[in-house]
């Protein structure tokens, strides 16, 4: 069989400072030698971690640049959901995959809703019931606590802890409405940060790193870009999760060393020539 580049569409915001969402992805899955094709949902100068940003929202174009992708006839290996800022726009990614998704197609979800048991301010109740929705069409999804809470409409855990027990009973449910991997994510224990891995008819695994500083922008960006490239790569959820904690890992630690800012993001070009 000849040998064929895999292809993933990246649907997602594009911010010129702060390395997060499409900036972060697309050079991370091109050094993972994946061709990523950005579909984006809004472009902004910063994101909303800086005093003030400048947004241009795109989903009025939305449709329009995805028709020309059906016409042209591209087709996808694998896709991947970031942040969406309305209804409607996860309206047009649900149609997406309707229209786009192949019979070996890969759906990855990263629904970027919120963190430490609070929603983003963007987030409706509409849009949190349409997230759920999107379940049914996902493969994997990589919640953090907090959304993963809020997809399952539960309360989020007093002081933000779970038990593993509790863990799998949520990413069973999870994973009832439709995907049949599920990484709940960024589970902060004492001095470490844990990644809760399931698969449907699988054994769980936790893997554990150490802790290193505090909360920085983009990370959630850099560990769904990694992994959604090594699962189309051919590796496993263990050891593609593992693969982006650890380079993430590095990044932290070399962010720590030249003391920055947190809303500057992740310094991951440091040891972007290290993925493979």
């Amino acid at each position: 069989m000849k040998k064929r580049q895999k292809r993933i569409a990246l649907i997602n915001d594009i911010t010129g400072f702060g390395r997060c969402s499409m900036t972060v992805e697309l050079p991370l899955i091109s050094a993972l030698k994946v061709q990523a094709c950005p579909l984006p949902t809004a472009l902004l100068s910063v994101h909303t971690g800086f005093p003030s940003h400048y947004i241009d929202d795109y989903t009025d174009r939305m449709r329009p640049y995805m028709a020309n992708w059906k016409e042209n006839g591209i087709a996808f290996d694998g896709i991947a959901t970031g942040f969406l800022g309305s209804v409607e726009q996860i309206d047009i990614v649900i149609d997406f995959i309707r229209q786009f998704r192949g019979q070996d197609t890969v759906v990855m979800m990263d629904p970027v809703m919120g963190d430490h048991g609070r929603l983003y301010s963007s987030y409706t109740k509409e849009m949190c019931v349409r997230m759920r929705d999107m379940l049914v069409y996902a493969d994997l999804v990589t919640p953090n606590l907090t959304e993963a809470c809020e997809l399952l409409d539960m309360a989020y855990p007093e002081e933000g802890q779970a038990s593993d027990g509790e863990l799998k009973e949520m990413a069973e449910r999870l994973s009832e409405r439709g995907p049949s991997q599920v990484v709940i994510t960024g589970l902060h224990r004492g001095n470490s940060v844990q990644n809760f891995i399931y698969e449907r008819g699988c054994p769980v695994q936790v893997l554990e790193a150490a802790k290193i500083g505090g909360d920085r922008s983009g990370t959630g960006d850099a560990f769904a870009a990694i992994v959604a490239a090594s699962l189309l790569n051919g590796e496993s959820l263990r050891d593609a999760v593992k693969k982006a904690a650890d380079f993430i890992s590095k990044a932290l630690s070399y962010a720590e060393e030249l003391d920055l800012p947190w809303n500057y993001g992740l310094p991951f070009e440091e040891y972007l020539t290290e993925l493979e």
